[in-house]
């Protein structure tokens, strides 16, 4: 009998690996010699979202994942509210994006969600100032409210009356992509339309997500060594990077040579000014030199943050209406009640300021964003080493992930109905929306790094959500599968395929 060859024994130990660690597939993951529980991880990646609720609902909230020896992967992964507030505010110096977190997101260059200290201070100030002012607001209302009318509409009245199935959470992306393109850059794209044309730059940001994603999975050597080799999801990175910044680079050009042309902005205009337009004019009280450098990256940080999480929110909140007809329902119901009765029955769409009372729309909303949140995790290291509140050791060469979805469905903080779609959950009994802390409903994030874009996001939120709601009924295609993606954006892995038909003629 022939012995055994070194592949022979090589498989076999694959193999009896690939047993162990699904004869168990919600239990804790085993901790390996010299592997650590990366073989239990790379066996749960296609779910890992879902993995980390079975994992915190086994480990009171807070887990430890070992991963390979002589690697810095060792992770603690949390859900407890109270983690959440020492690191994201209470610790708040010692916790910054730091060295590994800006390896990761490399792509991001040195923009807002990559810097800290005094580069994000001033970042954060200048940012602030642009996106609250009024000139701002004012854009954005009418940004938004023309793309719906010239964009959304004419798509949906497109694919109603001919009867067609539609990926809603594409449109979305093409909505979100215009509208944020025009708020970011002052240029329309154009791509919300019924010929649906391609979008380079949309796919380069999915991919550079994705292969950003797996980085968190994968020890820094082996997504270098991809890297240097250019293969896998890194070789996808690479090509992604320079989609975005031709494409970048083109809007920059475009801006400069138009404020050129021009021998001064009007300080009194009415419509208000795109963001690209507001740094290149520039503001040297805040300290920032606008080069083509900063600019690039501002624009990705500012697109990524506009386009992606609320075409995001967008796709889960219809999906999650139109499965519940008893919300879908009261928000009609709501709709209805600012509408003059004369206009109850007819299409129509709504103003920015009729939809910003709406308790149950608001409520529906959040709801949506506490069970599928667009960034569904992020990570911190900390500085110098620390005791969590629940009692976990965390030094520099560790990092502390907190899952947003698997907080979502932990009866310990949201009570035995978690998993339930249940908007009244944020309705008080005086009928007004229900405060919940940013530690425990983390959708925006918390602390000092609270998401600027709040109001943005809800603006937009409800002028789409209340133009399809009121105007158009939706239906899931029957047999779709709708299951989370793996990305660092919490996307469809299938899209959301529906049909589409008009209430009113």
């Amino acid at each position: 009998m022939a012995s055994l060859g070194y592949l022979e024994i090589f498989l076999a130990f694959v193999c009896f690996l690939f047993i162990l660690c699904s004869r168990n597939i919600n239990g804790l993951p085993w901790n390996w010699p010299i592997v650590g529980m990366l073989p239990s991880l790379f066996f749960h990646v296609h779910r890992s979202h879902d993995r980390c609720v079975d994992l915190l609902k086994q480990s009171s909230g807070t887990f430890m994942l070992k991963g390979p020896w002589f690697t810095t992967m060792d992770i603690v992964i949390t859900g407890d509210p109270a983690n959440v507030h020492f690191v994201m505010s209470a610790d708040f110096p010692n916790f910054p994006k730091g060295s590994e977190f800006k390896k990761i997101f490399d792509v991001l260059g040195d923009g807002i969600f990559n810097s800290d200290s005094g580069l994000w201070k001033s970042q954060r100030k200048q940012a602030r100032a642009l996106i609250t002012h009024e000139r701002f607001r004012r854009f954005l209302i009418r940004t938004s409210w023309e793309k719906v009318e010239k964009g959304l509409i004419p798509v949906l009245e497109h694919v109603s009356k001919h009867g067609l199935v539609i990926d809603l959470q594409d449109l979305f992306q093409r909505f979100t992509f215009d509208t944020t393109c025009v708020l970011v850059t002052g240029f329309d794209p154009g791509c919300l339309s019924v010929e649906f044309p391609d979008v380079p730059f949309s796919k380069a940001m999915d991919e550079a997500e994705e292969a950003i994603f797996m980085r968190h999975c994968l020890p820094e050597s082996l997504w270098k060594l991809e890297k240097w080799l250019g293969i896998g999801y890194e070789k996808k990175m690479s090509q992604a990077w320079v989609v975005l910044d031709n494409v970048i680079g083109k809007y920059i050009s475009m801006k400069r040579e138009k404020m050129s042309e021009s021998n001064k902005f009007d300080e009194d205009d009415k419509e208000g000014l795109d963001l690209l337009t507001s740094y290149i004019k520039g503001d040297e009280s805040a300290g920032l030199e606008c080069d083509d450098k900063f600019l690039r990256d501002t624009i990705l940080n500012f697109m990524i943050a506009g386009r992606d999480t609320t075409s995001s929110a967008l796709t889960w909140f219809m999906w999650l209406v139109s499965t519940h007809p008893e919300v879908e329902k009261k928000i009609r119901d709501e709709l209805n009640s600012v509408v003059p009765p004369k206009e109850s029955q007819k299409w129509r769409l709504f103003q920015a300021d009729e939809l910003r009372n709406l308790v149950y729309l608001h409520g529906a909303l959040c709801e949506s964003l506490r069970l599928y949140p667009p960034v569904p995790f992020q990570h911190k290291a900390p500085n110098q080493p620390v005791v969590l509140p629940s009692g976990h050791h965390v030094d520099p060469k560790m990092k502390v992930m907190f899952s947003l979805y698997a907080m979502a469905r932990m009866d310990f903080i949201w009570g035995k109905d978690s998993k339930e779609f249940k908007p009244e959950r944020w309705i008080t009994e005086r009928g007004t929306i229900k405060y919940e802390p940013s530690y425990k409903f983390l959708a925006f994030n918390a602390g000092p790094r609270t998401c600027l874009g709040k109001e943005v996001a809800f603006t937009q939120l409800k002028s789409v959500a209340a133009a399809i709601i009121h105007n158009y009924q939706v239906q899931v295609v029957e047999g779709h599968l709708v299951n989370p993606n793996v990305s660092v954006i919490l996307y469809m892995k299938h899209g959301l395929k529906v049909r589409v038909t008009k209430r009113w003629t």
